[in-house]
């Protein structure tokens, strides 16, 4: 016996599933423009087709929910920057966002138990290897100790100062000598280093980040 088949037709002319799938996507409005466009790009090629529909459709869905929970999320995480006063004091410096100054949080915990400011650098991991026997002593790569998740927030917000935050400071420009001399990737591990001190004695001293002019 033959199974009775809808029309391709049938299917083109929005499906209940697939009204449900668009929709669910397109009210996605914490979405960017770019993913909207490439989700109804997604729907209007499966449509058409029994087989994709019933694979696809329930794995777009998951999709958009999955979205629409990490914005609630990430919501949460800045409502919860902004409400701490300490990192709302970190979030002053260039660079440092809410998940930034979050986590660099979480880690440091306690900054008194630090003695000085500069030591935080080799507690992430971003102070060179060395290493010395008899007549040798090589310098190696940084010794990535420490939390790995608030190493890599600090090279990010680095990477930011670099790329993006066009308001000069010292900071930067230390930072901008630094590339210069020895490449772009050491000098946004360098410029990591520094800021988790400058972090830090924001922290202890309850001071905000101050800019300074553009050196001439």
């Amino acid at each position: 016996m033959s199974r009775t088949r809808s029309p391709p037709c049938a299917v083109a002319s929005s499906p209940p599933s697939s009204k449900r799938c668009r929709d669910a996507h397109v009210a996605q409005r914490q979405s960017s423009d770019n993913h909207n466009r490439e989700l109804c790009d997604a729907v209007r090629l499966i449509e058409g087709h029994l087989g994709l529909t019933g694979i696809f459709e329930p794995l777009l869905l998951a999709r958009a929910a999955l979205r629409e929970q990490l914005a609630v999320l990430d919501k949460q995480v800045r409502e919860t920057a902004r409400t701490d006063p300490i990192c709302k004091r970190l979030m002053t410096a260039p660079g440092v966002g809410a998940i930034v100054a979050l986590t660099f949080r979480c880690a440091v915990d306690d900054p008194r138990r630090f003695t000085s400011s500069r030591s935080i650098g080799a507690f992430f991991g971003l102070t060179p290897r060395r290493y010395q026997s008899g007549e040798t002593d090589r310098v190696g790569g940084i010794s990535r100790a420490g939390d790995p998740a608030a190493r890599a927030a600090l090279f990010e917000a680095a990477h930011v100062i670099m790329t993006r935050v066009a308001k000069w400071s010292a900071l930067k420009s230390w930072a901008v000598r630094v590339a210069q001399r020895r490449g772009a990737k050491r000098g946004k591990v360098a410029l990591a280093r520094k800021l988790a001190v400058v972090l830090h004695r924001m922290w202890v001293s309850e001071t905000d980040f101050r800019y300074a002019t553009k050196e001439a």
